[in-house]
């Protein structure tokens, strides 16, 4: 039997596989670009299973964030209750798609006593200082270690509401790893000297110790969260826990764009995934998400999922046949191994066709 390698680490690993994935912030629709990564997941989980691997899968929900509680005051309604029904509708939109369930579903505002043991433990060691009521991580290390320079950082910060402006900080690079909440936003009593919330990355370095421990084999999520959220969730793991590396191996899916330009609510260029279900299949969704290499950029096209429905009634016509062939399999097997090459697994088995092609269709959920 083959072993899964990804990104040149073998995830096939004795006992399980612990892969976390940063969930969505509930405040909008699945769009095309959330349902990538997620499906992708996925497709990891259910082949270390077929090679014979025990796998849990841990997707967050990032709860407490400022796009939710502006999202949330714009409807007139409770942030929390604006989320639990967002939340919802994301899991109908997994369910359409096939996606499993995850072993762990962490809720952020859940894990505050968590954010405020981190931040603790950042400024015991010295890796973290308190300023004006919150706790910061210092950036420039963090970019350094991204191989960034500092306006490439900076820009991507702001992106990301990274606060460059707040007079508390020592640098403008440095991260909140628990802030001081603004006038209306939720705010939870801290030792720090102000009630406040914890910060976006420190929200799934929590999340993430509390349910593996200090290190996990795969940690996922878009190829748009490597910088910031993953360089400083990982610094603020490692630092923490003297631990290293906070993950074996990472995938960062790439980025669905439309037109040039990266699918976002920002942007209102989003396609969402419960249409593209409804227009064609669940199979044929997950075909044109699968069929690429899980790193690669890509520009989503009415084309594209045509392209795909067609190749997905390809691989039924296929498993349709008589015949059955190990060898066959195997070869299958070997590409979904070999950092999950879809696209040559779908060749073979629409080739082979008969049971191998029924095999693929049940292993990729196609």
């Amino acid at each position: 039997m083959p072993r899964l390698v990804l990104a040149g680490t073998d995830l096939s690993v004795v006992g399980r596989t612990r892969i976390y994935v940063c969930g969505v912030t509930p405040y909008d629709v699945t769009h095309l670009g959330h349902a990538a990564t997620y499906v992708w997941v996925d497709a990891v989980d259910r082949v270390l299973r077929r090679l014979g691997g025990q796998v849990e899968v841990c997707r967050n929900v990032t709860d407490v964030d400022d796009v939710l509680f502006a999202a949330a005051e714009r409807a007139g309604g409770l942030y929390e209750q604006f989320a639990a029904v967002q939340q919802f509708h994301f899991e109908q939109d997994m369910d359409r798609l096939g996606v499993r369930k995850p072993t762990h579903e962490p809720r952020a505002h859940v894990f505050i006593p968590q954010v405020i043991a981190l931040a603790q433990t950042l400024v015991t060691s010295g890796a973290a200082y308190v300023s004006g009521g919150s706790v910061f991580l210092p950036g420039a290390p963090v970019v350094e270690g991204a191989g960034l320079d500092r306006e490439t950082a900076e820009r991507l910060l702001k992106e990301y509401g990274g606060r460059l402006d707040d007079p508390a900080k020592r640098d403008p690079l440095d991260q909140a790893v628990w802030q001081v909440s603004g006038e209306g936003e939720p705010a939870w009593a801290s030792p720090f000297g102000a009630p406040g919330r914890p910060g976006w990355h420190a929200e799934c370095t929590a999340m993430a110790l509390s349910t593996y421990g200090a290190s996990m084999d795969l940690h996922a999520g878009g190829a748009d969260l490597r910088f910031p959220h993953h360089a400083f969730e990982a610094a603020q793991a490692e630092s923490a826990t003297g631990v290293a590396p906070f993950a074996r191996a990472w995938m960062h899916v790439g980025i669905v764009q439309l037109e040039g330009a990266k699918m976002a609510k920002s942007v209102g260029n989003l396609v969402f995934a419960k249409d593209l279900v409804a227009q064609s299949s669940p199979g044929a969704v997950r075909t044109m998400l699968l069929d690429r290499r899980y790193d690669a950029p890509w520009d989503y096209t009415p084309e594209l999922l045509q392209q795909a429905v067609t190749r997905n009634d390809a691989l039924y016509r296929a498993a349709g046949k008589n015949g059955s062939s190990e060898a066959a399999w195997e070869q299958v097997l070997i590409a979904l191994a070999d950092d999950l090459d879809v696209p040559r697994a779908l060749d073979l088995a629409i080739e082979q066709g008969g049971q191998v092609a029924r095999d693929l269709t049940t292993v990729l959920a196609l």
